[in-house]
């Protein structure tokens, strides 16, 4: 996250999206109006792996459970009931992204980090392993771990998730270093745009990141009812969460597999083929 300070890295303006256009092998042309027009999400459960999220926030709404990863007498993580809120602001910004873009879609929170927006690597493990077993169709995970021990272990739920039917949609650092799971190839990987369009999105040729969302100089929901003004990968990643809440919410039946391709034949710079 950044409030008026350098760009995050993984990030492109408008005008950089002309020099990464792709053309399509598809024979027709998907749209924007095929993948998502007129859905508000409804029906699509999203779960927020974050700090946690402020029901009381006009942006968010209602939040449909709130769960926290907890220590039991003997230290092993354990996910309890939790009425705390959110003990920092990140997962209301996030949350309240993806209300505004699907409305209808029911969200639950599940505070992985603390006051001070970090948290183990375990505890998010925890956390996810929780979410893909509750069965979501989207999980937004706007956080990574540099732990490479939990490597291991992250892969192997995120692959549970992808053959679960559960979207995993992961911020991409913002930083040039190695985290994950938003490296891996079963999980939506996310960048930021600067374009004030929240249904803009472009497809990334050159992985690891996959797509860049609106992300940059936005205005979002914080603590206490506040708004806040900040950039970074964690709020693009909430705008794709929304995106692919709208998609599965018009195509319930799609996989993880196909709305990735429907992504990507919908991203900005994707050109159908025969296009000139």
């Amino acid at each position: 996250m950044s409030a008026g300070g350098p760009l995050p890295s993984y990030s492109l303006s408008v005008e950089q999206a002309g020099g990464i256009a792709v053309a399509s092998p598809w024979p027709f042309e998907l749209t924007h109006e095929w993948a998502f027009a007129e859905s508000t999400g409804a029906g699509v459960r999203v779960c927020v792996l974050d700090s946690g999220i402020d029901p009381g926030h006009p942006a968010v709404g209602s939040v449909e459970r709130s769960m926290a990863v907890d220590a039991d007498e003997e230290g092993y993580a354990q996910i309890v009931e939790d009425d705390s809120g959110d003990a920092y602001g990140h997962g209301t910004a996030c949350a309240g992204i993806i209300r505004s873009l699907a409305p209808e879609a029911t969200l639950t929170s599940v505070r992985v980090l603390g006051r001070d927006n970090r948290g183990s690597g375990g505890a998010m493990v925890a956390g996810l392993r929780w979410a893909v077993d509750e069965g979501f169709d989207v999980i937004n995970m706007s956080l990574s771990t540099t732990n490479t021990d939990l490597r291991a272990y992250l892969y192997e739920v995120a692959d549970s998730a992808y053959f679960r039917r559960t979207l995993l949609v992961a911020s991409a650092h913002n930083m040039q270093v190695k985290s994950w799971p938003w490296r891996f190839s079963s999980v939506i990987s996310v960048g930021s745009h600067d374009d004030p369009d929240p249904l803009r999105f472009f497809y990334n040729p050159v992985p690891p990141v996959e797509f860049f969302a609106r992300g940059i100089e936005l205005d979002i929901a914080w603590l206490d009812g506040a708004r806040i003004t900040a950039s970074g990968n964690s709020f693009a990643t909430a705008h794709m969460s929304g995106i692919c809440a709208l998609v599965l919410g018009k195509h319930p039946e799609l996989t993880p597999f196909q709305v990735k391709s429907v992504l990507h034949l919908t991203a900005g710079n994707v050109a159908p083929a025969g296009a000139p």
